[in-house]
């Protein structure tokens, strides 16, 4: 268990507690996305991963915040193997995931999905470019990756229901790190170039 995440802003104690979970999380009203939005994102995910034939048996969820897609998992595939890690404290003792920090910590295990989510604009750049490659050893199969970059908080990102203190990196500067490990598949979606997996030209970058 580490703790050397860098902050968010300038706060002191843990940036990632019991207010911030209920601004993005909990309130309706502030929240980023609903349990039933992310649902839908879980069921796409998984489907595209069935379409393609790959295995689906072990799941690791870095960054499981409330554990949206453990639900998920738990009620539409109960058979798959499902392990979460969480940086913030609060969230591992509110909804019982492991306190790991993805810029020290990899498992020796390899999982056929890895799902992170709003995890590496938090970080700053060395530690997300080692946050990539502890991500990268630990993927048997695919990654799934959300990370705003510098465009979506200029153009997509609602103030109003985003955490726009984060660290602002273009796109090209996380295909260049994710690219030298995996193949873009698109919508988030990423292939470990060593999975074996053979794809439509145009259903992917390369």
């Amino acid at each position: 268990m580490t703790a050397s995440m860098p902050t968010r802003a300038s706060k002191t104690t843990d940036p990632f507690d019991a207010d911030y979970y209920e601004r993005y999380y909990g309130s309706s009203r502030t929240r980023v996305h609903s349990g039933e939005e992310v649902g839908k994102l879980c069921t796409a995910v998984v489907s595209l991963i069935e379409w393609w034939q790959h295995p689906l048996q072990t799941v690791l969820d870095v960054g499981a915040g409330v554990g949206l897609w453990r639900d998920w998992f738990e009620k539409k595939r109960p058979g798959v193997a499902y392990r979460s890690t969480e940086y913030s404290a609060h969230a591992c003792q509110q909804y019982g995931h492991e306190q790991r920090d993805i810029t020290k910590w990899r498992a020796k295990q390899r999982f056929d999905l890895v799902v992170c989510q709003g995890v590496l604009p938090y970080i700053d750049d060395a530690g997300a470019a080692k946050a990539i490659d502890n991500l990268a050893a630990m993927t048997g199969g695919f990654l799934y990756l959300e990370a705003i970059t510098r465009r979506d908080l200029r153009e997509v990102c609602d103030e109003g229901r985003t955490d726009v203190k984060v660290h602002e990196r273009t796109g090209a500067w996380y295909r260049a790190r994710l690219s030298k490990h995996y193949v873009e598949v698109g919508c988030g979606i990423w292939c470990k170039k060593d999975a074996g997996m053979l794809f439509y030209e145009l259903e992917s970058s390369g």
